[in-house]
């Protein structure tokens, strides 16, 4: 991400520069600006992203941008967070489609070539989550917004039967454990992801005696 400074950059607009955006129109046009710059990042990556980027991809400029969302930082964390949207619902049709076993562990196995696929905003996804790692203190948000889009649909996969608690720890342990894999496949060999396909197989064997236990 490019840290511009001022006006160009996208650091937050002075005091009173942005108005009120509450109308119905103005929500349009906002969600309108966003989609395009949502639509940019899946094609370029986080990569020199700015207000000036954006506002190129918008058809618009900077001040137009600054008046809807409140700098750079806030567009990009907005437009990540669209993006995993849409990855989080590609991955949720998926799962829950009815040609696949409608168990915890049949649905988490028919996400998964969703989750490591190529589709759209792949990359600028893996990039928010190196983000987020890399500078917790000024980038978390783009890795917690993961969280917490992912695990309640994880809790509804699990076993009506089960208590809240155990669909909770269920929920963070699938999440933890494909977050892992999916860094591992992105970072590891070329040669290809065997201990992250073997790590996989292991959870989903474990996930089926978990719902075998009733």
């Amino acid at each position: 991400m490019n840290d511009d400074t001022d006006d160009d950059t996208g650091n937050a607009a002075p005091a009173g520069y942005r108005r009120s955006a509450g109308t119905p129109r103005a929500q349009a046009r906002r969600a309108e600006l966003l989609a395009l710059v949502t639509d940019d990042l899946a094609r370029h990556g986080l990569v020199d992203f700015s207000l000036r980027r954006a506002a190129k991809a918008a058809g618009t400029t900077h001040k137009v941008l600054l008046y809807h969302f409140d700098g750079a930082e806030d567009l990009l964390r907005e437009a990540v967070e669209l993006l995993r949207e849409r990855r989080v619902e590609s991955s949720l049709a998926a799962a829950f489609d009815p040609g696949h076993a409608q168990t915890l562990a049949g649905r988490v196995r028919a996400l998964w070539p969703v989750l490591t696929g190529t589709g759209e905003g792949q990359r600028a996804l893996d990039q928010a989550l190196g983000l987020a790692m890399y500078d917790p203190g000024r980038h978390a948000a783009l890795a917690v917004d993961a969280a917490d889009r992912f695990l309640p649909p994880l809790r509804a996969m699990c076993p009506p039967q089960w208590s809240d608690q155990r669909k909770e720890e269920v929920a963070e342990l699938v999440f933890a454990a494909l977050r892992g894999f999916l860094v591992q496949r992105r970072t590891g060999s070329s040669e290809g992801d065997v201990g992250g396909e073997a790590g996989f197989a292991a959870l989903l064997r474990m996930l089926e005696r978990e719902e075998a236990a009733g």
